[in-house]
This record gives structure tokens, sequence and C-alpha cells, in this order.
């Protein structure tokens, strides 16, 4: 309601008159926002913290010629303008007007010639290459999205800043060209009042020409330098606004630490100053004077400098000799759960100062892990190792090595997976670490000719994180500890209680479920549906205390879970079953062991069981329609999955109480022990 009324406010001004007392407060009231509006940019840091401006610009652009109007009526109808214009008219220009014109044509063309032309250029070069820039910026942000690095709320923020920056430079493209009618309706008005007054104050006053001149032309170059002041402070505040659009802090701050950041300059300048204090005819007192204050303030900062640089040095012996202490060796003995070693030349993946983000995708990886498995992988420790290879990278898990592959930074990996690697492609050869493909390290120029070819091509981060998503799946159950498992329960103490209080310490004890847990997730069962688990544990664990058996009841519950694992939508379940005899054979063999039941058969029946199933796995391979699976009765799942692990980790062993009742299920062969 103020602004609005504010708004009227200033129509009321242009059209009714208003006293010369209101009128000086009106005045000092546009000086003083102007010197705000000035001191506002100075002390901004983003554009976004005065995306108004450009609607400033134009309230006071309205202002002033509003002011200008009723200075104008006040001077041609009563030679009287108030005190603020009479001051600066008489004070400012000492009371001549030749003067006074010379000052305001100054005023007038350093603000439309050099300010308004040069602020206004900025501002259009800045919303054209904005408006450039928009479609990548977004896909930049679509892509950090999509890679885990954000989240949706992050991603939509960003999009709105981005969208707030362009929109801001448009406007301020636009609003330059206010203060550019405002400089030529100032020039316009002086020379209506100056034209004017001299033919009101000869024909209706009866003053001569050099009575009318004095008062009319005094008041008016008075009442012209009282709009151009603010009118070049607002145009100086659009200027500064536009030039500091990538400021990280106050104009002051940047100011002193970037001019003050190399203190030999100054010396240098101090030298020169003296040499020119020396030259005869220029005054020796004023260079003399300069030239010891360069002097000082030089040996000042140079000093400052080498106290910061001692600081620096004693904080790292310090760190150093910490480093050392005895109390410090027992962190020695700290075996990291998952960590990464990586060779020197892999350490600038890691800075972003060098453009490395490698630290932000191994954040996201964990995050991505949360989402695929349904537990919280700690915190991965990455350091590096000069032992290792310089282009070399190792995951360690407890302290040994599970994993190793070589990356080339500023390379693109290039690799065929439906066929061999084109002969045209230059580079360097070797092995894809995660899936141990063939490939080929390419330079990015390169990476056009290399897509054209029906390559894929991936940057050295990607090559090393896609590997390390595949180290927690592959190695999940090992990455859940107990500490791990205890956090879950707490978390969802917060919305189960029940359950939780039901089935701990009472029926299980925190590492049973732990167990539980890694069963899932060495056969590859997220465990998302933490509620629906400890359920099923806590009805069935007062009865049933083995641990085999209490998962396999587990994974029951989980059929809708499973199921959709296995399955494509609109598509049958493709299994591979047993023959009736050898399923038999296998119950009867079955024998509980140190490492849980097993079956115990002849050595030979077991080769031919494996090579049955290898050649009907590989078929399932070769038609590529899904993913091998065995389809057996529950007494059978768990001892069968242990006997096949070795051979073929790949092939998922389900029983039919783990299939949805809806889901169709199609034959891809049966495993015999024929030895045809």
């Amino acid at each position: 309601m103020l602004a609005a009324a504010a708004f009227i406010g200033i129509v009321v001004i242009i059209i009714l008159p208003i006293p010369p007392a209101w009128l000086d407060i009106l005045l000092v009231l546009n000086i003083s926002f102007s010197i705000i509006t000035l001191l506002l940019t100075l002390f901004t840091t983003d554009t976004k913290e005065l995306n108004i401006f450009p609607s400033v610009l134009l309230t006071a652009t309205l202002f002033r010629l509003a002011l200008n109007i009723s200075s104008t009526r006040l001077i041609l109808s009563r030679a009287d303008a108030g005190r603020v214009i009479q001051a600066f008219g008489q004070f400012v220009v000492s009371n001549n007007y030749v003067v006074g014109l010379v000052i305001f044509v100054i005023i007038t063309v350093i603000q439309f010639v050099v300010i308004t032309n040069g602020a206004g250029r900025i501002a259009e070069v800045a919303a054209r290459f904005t408006l450039d820039a928009l479609p990548g910026k977004q896909m930049s942000i679509d892509a950090d999205f999509n890679a885990g690095l954000i989240d949706e709320d992050a991603a939509r923020q960003r999009r709105k800043d981005l969208q707030t920056e362009a929109d801001f430079f448009g406007a301020m493209d636009g609003a330059s060209k206010f203060v550019r009618g405002d400089a030529i309706a100032g020039i316009i008005i002086v020379l209506i009042n100056i034209i004017g007054g001299l033919a009101i104050g000869m024909l209706q006053k009866g003053f001569t020409l050099q009575q009318a001149t004095e008062i009319y032309t005094i008041l008016t170059v008075g009442d012209g330098l009282v709009a151009q002041v603010p009118a070049i402070l607002i145009s100086t505040a659009a200027g500064m606004l536009v030039t500091r659009s990538t400021a990280e802090a106050s104009f002051g701050a940047e100011l002193t630490g970037q001019f003050l950041s190399y203190p030999r300059v100054i010396l240098l300048t101090a030298g020169m100053l003296f040499l020119l204090g020396l030259v005869p005819g220029l005054p020796t007192l004023p260079f003399f004077i300069l030239s010891a204050f360069c002097a000082w303030l030089s040996m000042t900062l140079i000093k400052k400098q080498r106290v910061e640089r001692e600081e620096q040095e004693e904080l790292a012996a310090a760190t150093r000799l910490a480093a050392v202490e005895p109390e410090d060796m027992y962190s020695l003995l700290k075996v990291e759960l998952l960590e990464i070693e990586i060779g020197y030349n892999l350490i600038s993946l890691t800075e972003e100062a060098e453009g490395g983000n490698l630290l932000e995708r191994i954040t996201a990886a964990r995050r991505k892990a949360v989402g695929e498995l349904g537990i919280i992988i700690q915190p991965i420790r990455i350091r590096d190792n000069l032992h290792l290879p310089p282009n070399d990278y190792r995951f360690k898990l407890k302290g040994n090595e599970i994993g190793r592959g070589q990356l080339r930074p500023g390379m693109e990996l290039a690799l065929c997976p439906e066929g061999e690697l084109p002969e045209e492609l230059e580079g360097i050869p070797t092995r894809e670490p995660t899936f141990n493909l063939p490939a080929v390290w390419i330079t990015e120029q390169q990476r056009g000719k290399a897509e054209l070819l029906g390559c894929t091509t991936v940057d050295a981060s990607t090559v090393l994180i896609t590997h390390l998503s595949e180290i927690i799946k592959t190695y999940a159950s090992e990455l859940l500890n107990r500490q791990a498992v205890k956090e879950m329960l707490q978390a969802l103490k917060e919305s189960s209680p029940a359950v939780i209080e039901e089935l701990v310490p009472e029926l299980l004890s925190l590492g049973d479920i732990q167990k539980i847990i890694q069963n899932l997730l060495r056969e590859g069962i997220p465990v998302h549906d933490m509620v629906t688990i400890l359920e099923q544990l806590a009805d069935q664990a007062r009865e049933v205390k083995d641990i085999d058996m209490l998962t396999e009841l587990v994974r029951q519950s989980l059929r809708r879970t499973i199921t959709h694992l296995y399955t494509t939508p609109g598509r049958p379940l493709s299994v591979i079953s047993l023959d009736p005899e050898l399923e038999k054979e296998l119950a009867n063999s079955l024998k509980n062991t140190s490492k849980g039941i097993i079956p115990v058969m002849d050595p030979l029946k077991n080769r031919r069981l494996v090579t049955s199933l290898g050649k009907l796995v590989e078929e399932v391979e070769i038609k590529g329609t899904a993913r091998p699976v065995i389809l057996t009765s529950p007494g059978i799942r768990l001892p069968l999955r242990r006997l096949i692990e070795e051979f073929f980790p790949q092939v998922a062993v389900l029983s039919v109480h783990e299939i949805l009742p809806e889901i169709k299920v199609e034959s891809a062969g049966v495993i015999r022990l024929d030895e045809n």
C-alpha cells in the first residue's frame, strides 16, 4: 500500500504545484535515495540480491523527472524554487551562471556519454551471453541431477536462480534506456527553463536582460545540478551492479584484497613517484608525500605477508610434529572399511581448483547405493599412495585389495560393448576395469569420431565411479557392519517402534539381524523394506532359531521385491528348472556342516551338474532375453545356491514361494545329470 501511495504521490507532484519547502524535502530525499542505492551496489555480492534494481531505476528516473517538472513550475511562476536549488545555484557554482552551465554540461556528458553508454553496453552483452549460455547451464543442472550430485529441490532452485539471472540482465539492458532518456530530458528542461525564464522575466515581470539572465539562469543551473547529481549516482550504481556480476565479496574487500596483494608493485610506484618529484618544474612536495606513503604501505604489507607465511609454516610444522606423536600412533591401527588409493597423477581428479569432481561423485555413488541396496554406505576414504604406479588406483576392503584399475586424466575411455573396437580409432589400448571389456584411451578431440563409430566414451572419473558402484554391489554384505545395522534400527524405531521393541533384543540379537541382512545382500536382494523383514523375523523367531531358515522365510515375505527384480513387465519369467530325479537326489544328499546345509553328492555328479548348467546359462545369455534364473523347491534353494555360487555367481536361484502367483513362467531348459 505504501509503494502504491508513493507512485500516486509522484503523479500528484507532476500535476499539482507544491510549495518550495516541500520541494526542498523531496530533493534531499532524492539525493539520499541515490546515495543509498550506490552504496548497496558496492556491498552486494550477487545480482540476485538486487534483482529489483531495474524497477528501482525506473522509479528513481520518474521521481527525478517529477521533481524537475515541479521545480520548473516554481522557477517560471515565482522565480523561487526553494533553498536547495538556490544553494546549488549560488554556493556550488559561486553565483556564476556561466560556470554553472559548464559544470552542468560536463556532468551531463559524463553521465550520458561515459557511464550510461558503458553500463548499457555491458548490460546488453551480459544479457546476450546469459541467454546464449542458458540451454547449456540447464543441461548441466539436469546432468548433475541425473548423476545424483544434487537432489530435486536443489535442481529446482538452480533453475530458478538461472532464470532470475537471465531476467535480471535482460531487464537491465532495457532499464539502461531510462538513464539515457533522463539525461536528454535534463538538457531539454534546462533549455526550456532558460528560454522560458528570460521570456517571462522580460515580457511579464519587466526585468532587464541582465536581471532575467542572472535570476533564471542561476536557478535553472541549480535545478539542473540538483537533478543531475542523483542521476549520476544512480547511473553509476547501475554500471557498478552490472560490472560486479561475478563478485564474491563487497567492492571494498575485493579492491583491497586484489590491489594490495602485490606490495612490490606499490614499492615500485613509490620509487617512480620519487623520481618524478626530482624533475625540475614539477611540484616536489606532493610527489614526495605520496612516494613516502606508498613506500610505508608496501613495507607494511610485505611485513604482514612475512608474518602470515611464518605462521603458516609454524602451523604446518606443528601438524607434522603432531603426526608423529606417540599417542597418534594408535590411529594407524584403524582399518578403513572401504578406501580408495590413487597414484599421484590421479590427484587432480580430487581437486576442485583443477576441475576435479571425484569427491562429489563418490558421495553421489554412496547415495545411489542407498537407493539400490537399501543400506547406508559409510564414508569412503580416498588417499594418494606414492607406491602405486602414477595412473593406477585400487580399492581396499578392510585393508585388503579387492579391485584395481588404471586411468588417464584428461583423456576419454572408448569401448564398444557390442563388438570389437574399430581399427580406425587410434589411442592407448587397455581393458575396462569394471567388466574387463576391450577399450582404448583417446583424446577429447577424438570423442566425436569414436561416437560416430558406435563406441561409448566416458571420462576418467566416470570409469572409477562405475567400478566403485560395482564394488559396492558385489561386497555389499561385507560393507554392512554391526554399527550400520544399529543405526538403521535406530532410524526405523522413530517410525515403527513396536516391531523393534518386540524383536531386539528379546528374540534376536543385533548380530543375528546383521547376518540375515548380509545373506540377503549376498544374493543381490535389496533391503529397502526393513519393516517387512523385521515383522517376518518377529513372527518366526520365537520358533525358528536357525539363521539360514529365517533368511529363507524373509525371502518369501519379500517375494514381490524379488519378483520385480528378475522379471520384465509384460513378459514371462524365463527359468531353468531341475530334473525331478536330480532334485530328489539333491534333497536326499543334504548335510548339516559348519558352513550350513550343503548337498554332498558324488564329485562326478557334481561335475555333470555344473557342466549341464553351464550350457544352459550360455544359451540364455546368447539369447539375451533375461538374466539366468534357476527355479527350485524351497527346501533345496539355499543348498543348490551354495553348490554353484563358486562357478556361476551371477546366476540367481529362486524358490517357487519367492515368485508372485500371477507371474507367468516359461522354461529355458532343464538341468540333467545325463552323461551326454
